[in-house]
C-alpha cells in the first residue's frame, strides 16, 4: 500500500480493510459504509478489490458501499443480500410543502438527528418528497426520529424496497467555452468566470480537482468525459469537444451540475 498525506485518508483506507478481513476471516459477507466518489477513488487505487462490489442503491448513485463476500459465493448471489444490507426511506411530504424542500434540508434534518453523514446514501429529491438510501441498521431510528421534526410532523415516513426508489434525475446547465488549450487553468478560467491569475491561485490553493483528486499543477491536461470540481464554483463535466475555429481555440461543451 501507497503513504498517504492525510490522516483521514488512512482511518478511511483501515476500516475498509477491516471489512475486508473479517469478511474473510470469519466467512461472512461485510460492508463499509457509504463512500463519496472521492473515497471510492481512493480505495481503488490502494486495496484489492477481489470478491466484492460497489453498491448504491440505484444505478449511477454517487455515494457507495463497498459489498465483501467469502470465496465460497458468487458475486450474483452475495447481491441477493444487498436488501439486507441497503435500504430507502420515502418522505412524503403533505400537499402545502410540495417543491419548497431541498437536498440540504433532508441532509440537515438527519444531521440533525444525529445521524453521521457515511451511513446515508443519495437524497433523491422530488417536488411532493425525497427517496433517502441508508444503511439498513439505522432505518427504524431514522424513520422514528424524523417523525419528531416538526418539518416533518405532517408529513408521510416509510421504508420502501430498493425496486421503489424513484429514478434518479440529473440536473445541468449547459455552457460553451473557448479555450486556447486543455490545460487546467485554461478551463478554470472560463468555467468559473475568472482571469488567468485568479485561475492559478485556485490550482495553487488546492481548490481544483479533476475526478475528485487535487490538481497541483496548472499544467495538468483534461480529457473529455472528465468531471471538474472547483471549491466554492462548483462541479462540472466536461462533456464534448464541438469545434475548432480557424484560429485554433477549441469550443467545449461543458455541463454543470445544478
Amino acid at each position: 500500500m501507497q503513504s498517504f498525506e492525510s490522516e483521514e485518508d488512512k482511518i478511511l483506507l483501515a476500516r475498509v480493510l477491516d471489512q475486508k478481513r473479517i469478511c474473510s476471516s470469519k466467512n461472512k459477507i461485510t460492508n463499509t459504509v457509504f463512500l463519496n466518489s472521492k473515497e471510492q477513488m481512493l480505495v481503488k487505487k490502494s486495496v484489492k478489490l477481489e470478491n466484492s462490489f460497489e453498491f448504491g442503491g440505484i444505478e449511477n448513485a454517487e455515494r457507495k458501499i463497498i459489498v465483501f463476500f467469502p470465496e465460497k459465493l458468487t458475486e450474483e448471489i452475495a447481491k441477493k443480500n444487498v436488501g439486507s444490507i441497503v435500504s430507502c426511506i420515502r418522505i412524503d411530504l403533505p400537499n402545502e410543502n410540495f417543491g419548497k424542500f431541498e437536498h440540504k434540508m433532508y441532509l440537515s434534518a438527519l444531521m440533525k438527528i444525529g445521524l453521521e453523514r457515511e451511513r446515508i446514501g443519495d437524497i433523491l429529491v422530488g417536488e411532493q418528497g425525497a427517496d433517502i438510501i441508508i444503511l439498513k441498521n439505522n432505518i427504524d431510528y431514522t424513520i422514528q426520529s424524523l417523525r419528531e421534526l416538526t418539518r416533518f410532523k405532517k408529513a408521510n415516513i416509510y421504508e420502501i424496497s430498493l425496486e421503489e426508489i424513484r429514478e434518479k434525475k440529473e440536473n445541468f446547465e449547459e455552457i460553451q467555452i473557448v479555450i486556447s488549450s486543455m490545460r487546467i487553468d485554461s478551463l478554470v478560467s472560463e468555467i468559473a468566470g475568472c482571469s488567468r491569475s485568479k485561475a492559478v491561485e485556485y490550482v495553487e490553493d488546492e481548490r481544483v480537482f479533476i475526478n475528485y483528486e487535487v490538481v497541483s499543477k496548472t499544467s495538468k491536461m483534461v480529457n473529455i468525459g472528465d468531471i471538474i470540481t472547483i471549491r466554492g464554483k462548483g462541479k462540472f463535466i466536461v462533456f464534448e469537444n464541438l469545434r475548432s475555429t480557424r484560429s485554433g481555440n477549441i469550443v467545449l461543451l461543458i455541463k454543470k451540475y445544478a
